[in-house]
């Protein structure tokens, strides 16, 4: 599809946007109101988890060259309403003189040198509550990606959110969910839990998640879920 048929078919037909380049290209420009699922990551299982509806019509934004891999994936987990891609990809796009957004996205260390002046948002740990009963930065909300669709009243679109979870693929996924609901005041911590160990971020101490209770587990699943 060009640029102008792309733009008509979402219009048309209320196609949901799929971006599936790499989470730096969403970050530094993106179609407004697209959403982020990688094929470099775990595509298909986003996928199923966060579009419910399998007649959903969709629209795919690719890698140049791997606009078909994205359409024969989408298929093989049952998505079969694909209308097309965007010929050309987002150079297309820019090219056309069509509007992009972007996501602010710093790196561990900056979100430490904000921390120590006092945040001025909340930090959002989007891992799994296992995951983050294992190890947290002090003062962090669980808010699992898998939950999101259920856990969006939560948050106020006033606020400011700074999102990680464990490298930075569910983060991004998160940050294009919010920002397609209204919630653009949120900030991407590039290289997720991975680059906030190596800074002096205040954290709890490490449990074993093979020592987490199961009544402890089953009490934050409730709380997220």
């Amino acid at each position: 599809l060009t640029p102008q048929e792309f733009e008509e078919m979402v219009e048309n037909t209320g196609a949901l946007m799929l971006d599936t380049r790499s989470p730096q290209e969403f970050a530094a420009g993106h179609i407004p109101n697209s959403i982020f699922i990688g094929l470099d990551g775990n595509f298909a299982p986003w996928v199923g988890a966060l579009i419910p509806d399998l007649q959903q019509p969709i629209v795919v934004i690719a890698p140049e060259g791997r606009e078909e891999e994205a359409v024969t994936r989408l298929a093989r987990v049952g998505y079969d309403h694909t209308l097309g891609y965007l010929k050309g990809g987002i150079e297309a796009w820019k090219a056309a003189g069509k509007e992009l957004d972007r996501v602010e996205s710093i790196p561990a260390a900056e979100l430490e040198s904000r921390f120590r002046q006092k945040l001025d948002g909340t930090l959002l740990d989007v891992r799994r509550p296992t995951e983050f009963l294992t190890q947290h930065v002090v003062g962090a909300v669980n808010f699992p990606l898998d939950y999101i669709n259920g856990n969006m009243h939560r948050l106020d679109r006033n606020a400011k959110y700074y999102i990680h979870c464990a490298g930075g693929y569910r983060s991004m996924i998160t940050a294009s969910i919010l920002k397609s609901r209204g919630f653009h005041n949120v900030v991407d911590i590039q290289g997720g839990w991975k680059a906030i160990e190596q800074t002096d971020l205040p954290k709890t101490e490490y449990t074993c998640p093979t020592t987490i209770p199961q009544e402890v587990l089953d009490e934050a699943i409730a709380q997220v879920s």
